[in-house]
C-alpha cells in the first residue's frame, strides 16, 4: 500500500518534514517514491504540490492525518499561526465584522 506521509529532516529538537509517497513497509526516514513539499512546525511553513497529491490520491494512495489537513489546508488557502486550531483572519472580514455594529447604534 503507498501512503502520503512525513519524512524527518531538521537537525536536533529542530524538525522539519517533508511530504513523501512511500510505501506503508518502508520506514519513516528510509526510501521513498516521490517528494510532494515540506512542513516546518517551527516557523509555520510549508507548501505542497497539491496537483501531484491529488493525482497519488486518485490511484489509491492514502494520506496521513497530518498530511491530509496540510493538503486540505494547501487546497482553502487557509493559514495557521503556528499552532493548530488558530487561524488567521484577513483584515477587510474583520474591518466588515465592525461596519454592522456602527450602522445598528446610528439608527438607534
Amino acid at each position: 500500500m503507498v501512503k502520503i506521509r512525513l519524512r524527518r529532516t531538521g537537525k536536533k529538537n529542530a524538525p522539519s518534514y517533508r511530504i513523501v509517497v512511500a510505501d506503508s513497509r518502508s520506514p519513516r526516514d528510509g526510501k521513498f517514491i516521490e517528494i510532494l513539499g515540506f512542513y516546518n512546525p517551527c516557523t509555520s511553513e510549508e507548501k505542497v504540490n497539491v496537483e501531484r497529491a491529488d493525482y497519488w490520491i486518485a490511484n489509491g494512495a492514502q494520506a496521513s492525518e497530518t498530511v491530509a489537513d496540510l493538503i486540505r489546508r494547501a487546497k482553502t488557502g487557509e493559514a495557521t499561526c503556528g499552532k493548530k486550531g488558530v487561524k488567521l483572519e484577513e483584515p477587510a472580514a474583520a474591518e466588515a465584522k465592525e461596519a454592522p455594529e456602527a450602522t445598528e447604534t446610528a439608527e438607534a
